[in-house]
């Protein structure tokens, strides 16, 4: 072939897809009866121009099952039983019998036992601290009472005022009268060579002691170191020619047996007050008194 015109042609011959154009239409173009390319290909080619546009698309067909048949086993999840329609949310877990929510009765119950507790402890401390203190007031204002002491040492006190006076019932010091006399039959005395004083088992017996060195005027004590026979006893007591406002007693504080004197001695007693420098004090035998017991020693404590 030669380069030239080689004549007038087919419109097909031009183009094959000349009959996709609207001049090639014109001219008769045809599509081709085998169609191209793929299986069914020619089915989905449209003339330029034909496809409009703004239309609804064509409905969705689910897919089928074998050989064209529809599928019977398939079902959208949100058709399940119980499945949750979409968009929505599940409800939240209540608390029933067979689930627990939290123990805020348990919790509220613990809180309230442990300020219990609290207040408690504080109330009970409290309390002990007032009672001791009461008792330490009660011990400090009471009234002295006798002592009830089985035999105390009378040493002697000591204070800024000084060594406090001691001394035998026995010694030459101490003026006896009535009946009153040294003796030494019965064990345990404490004065020197083991002597004290008997016979104030009647009435307007004494022994009295003259008492120096008291360099203060003030409230002292009398103690008296004593033995009875397993009774009470007691005697009248005079500080400075006036009986004192309280007796001396001479009780069995140590429940010792009766009619043993050598088991009965023990110490009492009694407040007295006391001028500066010397002071005579008296224990007799009054009427209504009874005066059964054996006197071993006195001193005098602040």
């Amino acid at each position: 072939m030669t380069p030239g015109d080689n004549g007038a042609s087919t419109p097909e011959e031009d183009d094959p897809f000349g009959y996709l154009y609207a001049d090639g239409q014109a001219r008769g173009a045809q599509p081709p009866s085998g169609g191209y390319g793929y299986p069914n290909s020619v089915s989905r080619v449209r003339t330029v121009g034909e496809r409009q546009y703004g239309q609804q698309p064509p409905p969705y067909v689910p897919p089928q099952g074998a050989y064209g048949q529809p599928n019977a086993h398939y079902q959208a999840p949100e058709t399940l039983p119980g499945a949750t329609p979409p968009g929505s949310r599940p409800p939240a877990p209540r608390s029933g019998p067979g689930r627990r929510g939290p123990n805020t009765k348990g919790l509220l119950i613990g809180a309230i036992a442990v300020v219990a507790a609290v207040v408690v402890g504080i109330s009970i401390a409290m309390f002990n601290g007032n009672s001791d203190d009461k008792n330490s007031d009660d011990q400090a204002g009471a009234t002295p009472a006798q002592s009830q002491n089985a035999d105390p040492t009378p040493t002697s006190s000591s204070s800024s005022d000084g060594t406090l006076p001691k001394a035998d019932a026995a010694d030459s010091s101490v003026q006896l009268a009535g009946g009153a006399a040294v003796s030494s039959d019965v064990k345990g005395a404490k004065g020197a060579g083991g002597r004290y004083v008997a016979g104030l088992n009647q009435v307007g017996a004494s022994v009295t002691w003259t008492v120096g060195g008291i360099r203060e005027a003030g409230s002292y004590r009398l103690y008296v170191r004593y033995s009875i026979p397993g009774e009470d006893a007691n005697a009248t007591l005079t500080v400075n020619g006036k009986p004192n406002q309280q007796p001396l007693g001479m009780k069995n504080f140590i429940h010792s047996p009766k009619g043993d004197f050598e088991k009965g001695w023990q110490t009492t007693w009694a407040p007295v007050t006391l001028n500066q420098g010397a002071n005579t004090l008296s224990i007799a035998c009054g009427q209504g008194n009874q005066c059964n017991a054996l006197i071993d020693q006195f001193y005098i404590s602040k």
